[in-house]
């Protein structure tokens, strides 16, 4: 209720004043349009009393200003004008002295004053000397900041500048300096007053209005940068070192970061740099409560883009040096503000850093200067869980890596992973994951076991548990995209030398073991792949070559594959572990290496003999082994003969007759291989064939019993087509006539009562018929291989 009522009656005495400058510039115009000098000036007087007022907010106060401002300017006009009061400037001048009250008398005193300015009767030093002296007359903060700014706005353009009319003999721009320092000295000083104005629990208040008044200090700044003969010298040696006097001596923290903000927008960039060392000395002296980070901040980013703007300013910054003086300015201020959070100091690094990539980007030493300083202010803290802190930090370590586009670069920063290990477990990972981006974006090549090494060391939060964390904590989801990214990544580290090769896929082998068995279905399937990659490679190569270091051979690789195998074994993940065990004797075959490539076998049938349960995973990786030992040409006869023996066995055994079917023709390819120096045993194939005849035969019974009506003839369609296949093929065995029989036993069954229709099964058959048909129209060879089948 109270607020409401200081609310209307602010308005109400608002009012008034307004009421009260209307009345007397009503009589006041009637005056000049007379021009009735002595009347106009009373009007006047009486019409800038209302602005004497102590009852207005600054807000308020302002309205009432600017009602003053706008009579005030066409009483100017009326003083320009002698012809039409009949006094000289001079005795105007020592006339207007006489009001009454020194508020009016201050505001017609400037008025005038603008006006003998131009006058040229009297040099602009002096009569600003005298204007700029005689306001101290007015000590109340709202209305002594007012006149001032009044002072400072008619004097604007009548300064005593270099190639201003009213530049006098000598140095008078210097004159002109000093009137704006002045003026705004005592501003300041009016200012920051202005908090002591009310009781304290209206601070907050106070503090608001002064706020809004900020920009009435700050435009003596702006003037001071526009005045043409404030040249380096003069700034460094005469106006920046007053204005800090003024911002330090004051020891307001509000005026503090409002005249630092404005130094650094309104002078120069090139004046920054040149004079760093002062305006950086007066940071530490700054109030602790002054935001100097965002100040700091600000002073760095024009820097960046002042560095940004043209190559030729470069050479100034190493002249300066700049870096080292940013970076000590920064360290005491961090060391002065005892009570700065953590936040702030890491922003302030964060500035520091991308000053230095956009300045020295060639510099990394710099770069790591600063992650040093930042390892430096965390160390002997808690993990850092504060959002804005690790957000601050995450931007810090992302910064090199943004620059550079090139992880590479970041890895020989020492005190990159310094940095990273004050990150919370969750922050860590979110920084793992960016920079395993970065490397995927830019395609980029890690390629020393050394580099690897430190990366690892880097994405450690995606590779182990680190403590306090469980992988069973994770969202299932996350945890396999995080997977995914590293399995990715093992794809990107690459050297052309396989002796540096074999050390970094031992180097990722040692950090994947330590990450716990659920992690490794996803890591130990590109580790093989990179390792059989390098085999590849060296297919040239076999057996040991004597020297001090044994290098890199097949053999050697084989082993470590078969230890990185074996360790899928404690998930337990027997389907991918089989599938793995496949492609290395597939490559063991390439490499000529016959025991090898059995021992892979071996390690396959013991996986699927013990491991593999399911029956849907073993029709899988019997067709698999079956599959993988079609295409093996190294092993002799005795070794393919047990392990074909063994493939056909399993296939017997399945669980489903379809199934067992299925693998048992598939198995016939195992004894009849199209190379030039392939198996090519007829008799094994048509045994295989009869056999899962037989099966299908006894699957079709088996539905029968079960259901009341036999199955599709899907199965003999499959069957038929097997032996279509190796009929091509020139096996002897596989005669016309057995081709025949079989196409007659499967219309049979299809015109059966029993057997259940099924559209694909149908279809699969005629579409085979119509091949056996097309063969016998194509006639050569084929045609008349064919031409005994009857239709």
């Amino acid at each position: 209720m109270m607020i409401s009522n200081g609310i209307e009656d602010e308005e109400k005495w608002l009012a008034e004043g307004i009421a009260g400058i209307q009345h007397n510039a009503f009589y006041l115009h009637r005056a000049l349009d007379s021009n009735n000098l002595r009347e106009a000036l009373k009007y006047s007087a009486l019409l800038l009393s209302e602005l004497r007022t102590s009852r207005l907010s600054p807000h308020k106060y302002y309205e009432l200003y600017m009602r003053a401002f706008d009579e005030l300017r066409r009483l100017e006009m009326f003083f320009k004008d002698e012809n039409r009061h009949g006094c000289s400037v001079v005795d105007l001048y020592e006339l207007v002295q006489h009001a009454g009250n020194i508020l009016p008398r201050l505001y017609l005193l400037c008025t005038v004053g603008s006006v003998y300015i131009k006058s040229k009767e009297a040099p602009a030093k002096d009569v600003l000397k005298d204007l700029v002296e005689m306001c101290r007359g007015v000590q109340h903060p709202v209305r002594g900041l007012f006149l001032r700014s009044y002072l400072a706005q008619i004097s604007r353009d009548e300064l005593p500048d270099i190639a201003s009319e009213y530049e006098g003999e000598g140095d008078t721009f210097m004159d002109a300096v000093e009137f704006v320092l002045q003026n705004f000295a005592e501003m300041n000083k009016l200012w920051v007053r202005m908090q002591h104005q009310g009781p304290l629990r209206e601070r907050e208040k106070l503090d608001k209005e002064r706020n809004e008044l900020r920009d009435l200090v700050g435009k003596n700044l702006h003037v001071l940068s526009q005045i043409e003969g404030v040249d380096l010298e003069i700034y460094r040696d005469t106006v920046l070192p007053r204005v800090l006097e003024q911002v330090v001596n004051c020891k307001d923290e509000l005026a503090q970061y409002y005249l630092m903000d404005c130094i650094i927008q309104v002078f120069p960039d090139e004046y920054h740099l040149q004079t760093l060392e002062t305006l950086l000395g007066a940071c530490p002296q700054l109030q602790s409560a002054v935001d100097i980070k965002t100040v700091l901040s600000r002073l760095m980013e024009r820097l960046s883009n002042y560095a940004a703007s043209s190559p030729e300013v470069l050479p100034e910054f190493l002249q300066v040096e700049a870096f080292t003086k940013l970076s000590n300015a920064i360290g005491k201020v961090i060391e002065a503000q005892v009570d700065m959070p953590i936040v702030g100091a890491i922003t302030l690094y964060v500035s520091l850093l991308t000053f230095t990539l956009h300045v020295h980007p060639d510099r990394l030493d710099y770069v790591d200067q600063v992650l040093g300083a930042c390892v430096k202010k965390l160390s002997g803290k808690a993990k850092l869980e504060d959002s804005r802190v690790t957000k601050q930090v995450v931007a810090l370590l992302s910064a090199p890596l943004d620059k550079y586009n090139d992880i590479v670069t970041a890895l020989t920063l020492s005190n990159y992973p310094r940095v990273m290990d004050h990150l919370d477990a969750a922050t860590n990972k979110v920084m793992a994951m960016v920079i395993i981006q970065s490397i995927m974006k830019n395609n980029t090549c890690v390629s020393t076991s050394d580099k690897v090494e430190v990366l690892f060391e880097l994405i450690k939060g995606l590779i182990k548990d680190i403590e306090g964390t469980s992988t069973d904590e994770l969202d299932e989801e996350d945890f396999k995209e995080e997977q995914n990214s590293v399995a990715r990544l093992m794809h990107m580290l690459y050297n052309d030398d396989p002796e540096e090769m074999l050390k970094i896929i031992n180097t990722v082998w040692k950090h994947i073991m330590a990450g716990g068995p659920k992690r490794l279905p996803f890591t130990v399937p590109p580790l093989v792949f990179s390792a059989l990659k390098l085999v590849r490679r060296l297919q040239v190569q076999d057996g040991d070559v004597a020297g001090e270091e044994v290098p890199a051979t097949p053999k050697k690789i084989f082993q470590l594959l078969n230890q990185i195998i074996e360790a899928l074994s404690v998930v337990p993940s027997p389907e991918l572990a089989l599938r793995l065990y496949l492609q290395c004797a597939e490559a063991a075959n390439d490499c000529d290496l016959e025991p090898v490539a059995y021992e892979f076998f071996t390690q396959a049938f013991v996986l699927y003999e013990e491991e593999v349960a399911d029956s849907k995973a073993q029709v899988t990786a019997i067709h698999l082994i079956i599959g993988t030992l079609q295409r093996m040409n190294v092993f002799g006869i005795e070794n393919r003969d047990t392990l074909t023996h063994k493939a056909t066995g399993y296939s017997a055994k399945l669980l489903k007759k379809p199934d067992q079917c299925r693998a048992v023709y598939a198995c016939s390819h195992l004894f009849w291989v199209d190379d030039q120096d392939g198996t090519k045993d007829g008799e094994r194939v048509l045994l295989c064939l009869k056999r899962s005849l037989r099966i299908a035969n006894a699957a079709q019974q088996m539905v029968n019993v079960t259901r009341g009506s036999s199955g599709p003839v899907t199965l003999f369609v499959e069957i038929l087509n097997k032996y279509l296949y190796f009929f091509e093929k020139g096996s002897p065995q596989i005669t016309g006539a057995a081709i025949q029989g079989l196409i007659e036993l499967i219309k049979t069954e299809m015109q059966s009562d029993s057997t259940t229709s099924n559209p694909a099964s149908d279809a699969f058959f005629a579409s085979t018929l119509r091949y056996i048909r097309f063969q016998k129209q194509k006639g050569g060879a084929m045609g008349e291989k064919y031409d005994p089948i009857k239709l």
